[in-house]
């Protein structure tokens, strides 16, 4: 089990922006694709984004197009995910989470079982 640490997390007004990060500790993120989960409460838990090994690839479903960008510095060990318009429906848990392959994966990237390794999650607040 790899240990991944999400910040950035905070509450934010509707239609602002924020940058959260994945770092991961004790080993170096190069060697993985990473992905990027929401979970609402009561919700099941569901992928956003994820960029592959290189960061030459990323994903993302359509609901998360246009405001939501994934980015890696593997120099720096980490990875982010730049949100910007936030919605209140953006409130929740995001998590990062590592795969041990060079792509993501196909279709199956935004299932939580195609990820090996998660962090325990960071809560960002979308309110007036």
């Amino acid at each position: 089990q790899l240990h991944l640490v999400e910040s950035g997390g905070d509450l934010v007004q509707p239609g602002g922006s924020l940058r959260l990060s994945c770092a991961a500790a004790g080993f170096t993120l190069d060697s993985y694709s990473i992905g990027w989960f929401h979970q609402s409460p009561g919700k099941e838990r569901e992928g956003v984004s994820c960029i592959s090994r290189k960061g030459g690839a990323t994903y993302y479903p359509s609901s998360a197009k246009g405001r939501f960008t994934i980015s890696r510095d593997n120099a720096k060990n980490s990875v982010y995910l730049q949100i910007r318009s936030l919605k209140p429906e953006d409130t929740g848990v995001y998590y990062c989470a590592a795969a041990p392959r060079d792509y993501c994966g196909g279709d199956s990237w935004s299932r939580a079982s195609s990820f090996d390794s998660w962090g325990q999650g960071i809560q960002v607040t979308v309110s007036p």
